[in-house]
């Protein structure tokens, strides 16, 4: 860098001239004003600098801290006074810094370590020898010893042979021959070794040295043709003509090698070698059929080192065998993984998705869960486009609790009494009906109330677009009530709240306002988004209002719908008509469904060889939103199943019967799953008391909230079994299937045939028909509880206070006592207490009063008591006196 003068420099660092002049001066460089200052003059001025403020750091090497602190005596004076007195004390403390030791220090520090090291490492290694000579001193006493020990040996064994030799001499020949023999077939058998290792040394040899000149000559042939193989792993993949015309001739000298050793020639060396053709196979054939191949042509199989991972794919059921095919592992190895699990299992045993997905895991494999469904998809695919979409009628499900009026609303809407036909007043089927109104058709969807019909009443809600909520004005929100409203938000379906019984004197409509407030449903005139309407089912009032709601909630909805495609719905309901067959509700949702058209619904499918509407009458077609009665399917499916009309008949069995497969082999596989898991559960459930019950029913939905209804009522001592049920009369079956099980049959709403009475009359069973749930649920509650296990109580009558003892020699112990409370009889049961602990349980043997002997003694009177087996009874004690008494239980 290039010189600056002395005003520069001192501009640059901030000080004066002079100042700058004064501390080159006293770092021995002269300087004046107007001087050039070069780099190391610099550098001089700076280490100086560094000396004079700390030796070379810029860190100061001693701080001093001043701190100075006020304080307040309190001195005592005379005459009892005290006076403050003010301290001031000055504290003062310096801190000097250490100087760090220099290169020379460390360097020698590094000297000494390393030094230190090297003695330390010069120890190990003399005790490193010492250790190993004193091993070597200690290995060859060991071999001293053993040697000494093998000659004793050899000794005794020479001197035991030279006894047994003057004892016995042909014993020591004996035994002396069969030594000889020993070691001559040893020696024959290492020579044998050592013959059959030079052979296979020489024919590795020798099959090495043909594999090299075939090597040669092939490469030979490669360089005129100009070619190369390429090689891969121990083959020689070759298009050389040559090339295979070598590998010929050595596959046909391998084959004259094995005629030599009486082998059979095979049947290709008959063929002709003078047709290239015949020439060709023949060499293919040699090829696949040659008995040894070089070492360097052989490729040989390697066992995997670790397990193979495989991805397994597991349909919704699968057997043991395919499993373990699938795992490419025995079935005898997944059987055993099973049993590990507490699963027992057989070859040919259908299991469950969830279980061989367990068992896959626990073998190491991997799986993916498939459904075996392409024969549906194929079938769905079949249909038509989707068409232009059009407005539809809306679907209205009423609901509400039981006895608020739902039905009445539907009949004053439809003027048809359809309540009059219900047993006991109460709606116990889903009712379909379509109504015209000046401003359009309008399905309403009517549902049971009871508590029951839980499963009904969310079918209705699912397959609805808006919810009528009736609720009692002088009854208000009750159970079903609530459980409505959770059916409608579930499935997002908009309320319209129809308040019913206005009529009566006793109405308040806005108790139901604020109870249903509670529950997020809010009127429009309390700021809420809920419509409530105000009707009398009785006298009509108010049902204009309600379905002038009911349409502009629908026109909010904008509903529509595919009018002209292919019909698809859902089952409302469905039943088995003694003169009609299966009989199915439907509920079209998109769609038309025309006279002739095949459906598919669940497990059955069929033609639909009439339709009725809600009114009985026949109809051609049904467009969306419309409520139809079919005929023709092969059977009665499950209600709330989806109805797809499919092109093809025969599709359509098959996917059904798939389905029905499918369905079977599911549940048998749960079954069994449930089984194995529940194996050691059973083995105590033999206390158990099991009600089993064979139910049939008029319609399918009364099926299953009967159904649910008597699961609900098991408990853990006595559980109800429904074996069987259905839909339809009882049957033969029935009865017999209820006599095998020691059952009961239940009917609702339904009889049972000729045959089935005089099966029910020869075994006595017990066979009870109903109308109204109510007095079904209650009698099965009845039977439940008589099968429950009886419970006894223990109940204290009497107690006596010990007064005195006598000794009598007859009974021993004789215990005067004073009936404090209840009553004393002989015949029950006593217990003797000792400071208010039983110390023996038993009974009595003998009760006076007086002189005579009595059956019981009440309060306040005295008595005398022998308590038999026992003589220890003592003054004070207390003897207890209790009968056990059943106490009725109830469910």
């Amino acid at each position: 860098m290039a010189e600056v003068t002395i005003e520069k420099l001192a501009s640059d660092v901030g000080t004066t001239v002079d100042r700058l002049v004064q501390q080159f001066a006293d770092a021995g460089i002269p300087k004046q004003t107007g001087q050039m200052v070069s780099e190391e003059e610099k550098k001089t001025l700076l280490e100086h600098l560094s000396k004079q403020h700390g030796g070379g750091s810029t860190e100061p090497s001693r701080l001093t801290l001043k701190r100075k602190e006020t304080s307040t005596l309190s001195v005592s004076g005379g005459a009892g006074r005290n006076r403050e007195i003010q301290v001031q004390v000055l504290k003062q403390k310096t801190y000097v810094k250490r100087p760090l030791v220099d290169d020379a220090a460390a360097a020698a520090a590094e000297e000494a370590r390393l030094a230190e090291e090297a003695v330390k490492a010069e120890e190990a290694r003399q005790a490193a020898e010492k250790a190993a000579a004193e091993r070597k001193i200690k290995d060859e006493a060991d071999r001293k010893a053993d040697a000494e020990r093998k000659a004793l040996e050899a000794k005794k064994r020479d001197e035991a042979r030279a006894q047994l030799l003057r004892d016995d001499p042909e014993e020591a020949a004996r035994r002396q021959a069969k030594e000889d023999a020993k070691r001559e077939a040893d020696r024959i058998i290492a020579q044998q070794d050592a013959e059959r290792l030079k052979k296979l040394e020489l024919d590795a040899q020798r099959q090495a040295e043909e594999a090299r000149k075939l090597a040669e000559e092939n490469a030979e042939r490669w360089a005129k043709e100009e070619k190369a193989p390429v090689e891969v792993g121990d083959y020689h993949l070759t298009s050389n003509v040559y090339a295979k015309q070598a590998e010929d001739e050595v596959d046909a000298r391998d084959e004259r090698g094995g005629r030599r050793h009486g082998k059979k020639a095979p049947v290709g060396k008959a063929k002709k070698k003078d047709d290239a053709d015949d020439k060709d196979a023949f060499n293919r054939a040699n090829r696949h059929k040659k008995k040894k191949t070089p070492t360097s042509m052989q490729h040989a199989f390697n066992k995997p080192a670790q397990p193979v991972e495989r991805e397994v794919k597991i349909g919704e059921t699968i057997t043991v065998a395919e499993l373990a095919a699938k795992m490419a592992v025995k079935a005898s190895e997944v059987i055993k993984v099973m049993m590990k699990m507490g699963a027992m299992a057989t070859i040919n045993q259908v299991i469950d998705q969830e279980t061989a997905a367990i068992v896959c895991e626990e073998m190491g494999h991997k799986f993916t869960l498939t459904r075996e469904n392409e024969l549906e998809e194929t079938v769905m695919a079949d249909r038509e486009g989707e068409g232009q979409l059009e407005p539809r009628a809306p679907v209205v499900t009423v609901m509400g609790h039981v006895d608020h009026g739902k039905t009445s609303t539907l009949d004053y809407i439809r003027k048809a009494k359809v309540a009059a036909g219900e047993a006991g007043g109460i709606t116990q089927h889903i009712g379909a009906y379509h109504v015209e109104t000046d401003r359009g058709m309008v399905t309403f969807l009517d549902t049971p109330g009871h508590a029951a019909f839980t499963s009904m009443r969310a079918r209705g809600a699912k397959a609805t677009d808006i919810v009528i909520l009736v609720v009692a004005a002088d009854d208000g929100v009750m159970p079903q009530t609530k459980e409505a409203i959770q059916h409608a938000k579930a499935a997002g379906v908009p309320l319209v709240v129809a308040v019913n019984k206005m009529d009566k004197p006793d109405a308040d409509p806005d108790r139901v306002r604020n109870e249903l407030s509670q529950y997020g449903v809010i009127s429009e005139e309390w700021g809420g988004d809920t419509q409530f309407v105000p009707i009398s089912a009785k006298t009509g009032a108010g049902i204009d209002d309600l379905l002038e709601a009911i349409l502009n909630q629908a026109e909010l909805l904008e509903l529509k719908a595919v009018r002209q495609g292919i019909a698809r719905g859902t089952v409302i309901e469905s039943r088995l008509d003694k003169g009609r067959g299966p009989v199915a509700s439907i509920l079209v949702q998109e769609g038309t469904l025309r006279q002739g058209d095949t459906v598919l619904c669940g497990f059955e499918y069929g033609r639909v060889r009439a339709m009725r509407d809600e009114n009985g009458q026949e109809v051609k077609e049904a467009g969306p939103s419309i409520p139809v009665e079919i005929l023709g399917l092969s059977g009665v499916p499950q209600a709330g199943d989806e109805v797809t009309v499919v092109k093809d008949e025969r599709k359509a069995r098959e996917v059904a019967l798939y389905r029905q497969g499918k369905f079977r082999d599911v549940k048998l596989a749960r079954q069994q799953k449930a089984k194995l898991e529940n194996m050691f559960a059973n083995m105590t459930d033999g206390d158990v008391s099991e009600l089993n019950i064979v139910l049939k029913a008029d319609v399918q939905g009364s099926v299953e909230a009967i159904s649910e209804s008597l699961s609900r009522l098991s408990t853990e001592e006595v559980k109800i079994r429904i074996i069987g049920s259905g839909v339809g009369g009882i049957t033969e079956t029935d009865a017999t299937l209820a006599a095998a099980s020691s059952a009961i049959i239940i009917g609702f709403n339904v009889r049972a045939d000729a045959t089935a009475r005089k099966i029910v009359e020869d075994e006595s069973l017990d066979l009870r028909y109903y109308s109204i749930i109510y007095e079904l649920l209650d009698e099965v509650r009845a039977a439940m509880t008589g099968m429950l296990a009886p419970e006894f109580k223990q109940q204290i009558i009497g107690l006596a206070q010990v007064r005195a003892v006598f000794r009598s020699p007859k009974f021993g112990a004789i215990a005067g006592c004073m009936v404090t409370e209840g009553v004393v009889k002989r015949n029950a049961p006593i217990r003797v207490l000792r400071d208010n602990v039983v110390i023996f349980e038993g009974e009595l043997e003998s009760l006076r009063r007086i002189k005579d002997d009595v059956s019981e003694v009440r309060n306040g009177f005295e008595c005398g008591i022998g308590v038999k087996n026992y003589n220890d009874v003592r003054e004070g004690d207390q003897i207890e006196v209790f009968e056990v008494i059943q106490v009725v239980r109830t469910l």
